[in-house]
């Protein structure tokens, strides 16, 4: 059997965690030679009611500038790059583990990047972990990274040429 990864995913909130999750992203898309998707998921506010089995959805007010700005900030972390990758960045709007898998499935995505721990508070509490629920429903592998655990990237200011011998 051989494994060929040609797409890698990374969904990402823009937290410090998803930073994390980036560098494996960006070092596997380097090595693997794979076009890599950046994808951000604007959450439209919900209001869960007490039977879990219903919620509302909040009004549209303010997505277009969370858009914008998911947008602009891909941009900018694009450009600081400096390097010339295969890099395609989407921003949509919808709920997150829906959209991450569907784009996924869509885009004949060979891998997930994506780190174990976003954006926490009430919403976290509700839902649980957007991570935890790809693993769940992804077709494809996912490789999760939590933050602060044992890491696999080695930072270009660690390596000296003593080590490459």
């Amino acid at each position: 059997m051989t494994v060929s990864i040609r797409r890698i995913l990374f969904p990402t909130d823009f937290s410090e965690p998803a930073a994390e999750a980036q560098k494996y992203a960006l070092t596997l898309a380097d090595q693997l030679g794979a076009e890599l998707h950046l994808l951000h998921v604007v959450v439209p506010p919900v209001i869960p009611f007490p039977d879990s089995s219903t919620s509302w959805t909040m009004p549209d007010v303010g997505l277009i500038d969370q858009v914008k700005d998911a947008e602009r900030r891909f941009s900018t972390e694009i450009n600081s790059w400096g390097e010339e990758r295969k890099v395609v960045s989407t921003v949509i709007t919808g709920f997150a583990v829906e959209e991450i898998v569907k784009y996924a499935e869509e885009h004949l995505i060979d891998l997930i990047v994506v780190g174990t721990h976003g954006l926490t508070g009430l919403s976290h509490l509700l839902i649980g972990s957007v991570a935890e629920k790809i693993v769940r429903v992804a077709t494809c592998p996912v490789l999760t990274v939590r933050p602060g655990g044992h890491q696999f990237l080695i930072e270009a200011s660690q390596v000296s040429a003593s080590s490459l011998a």
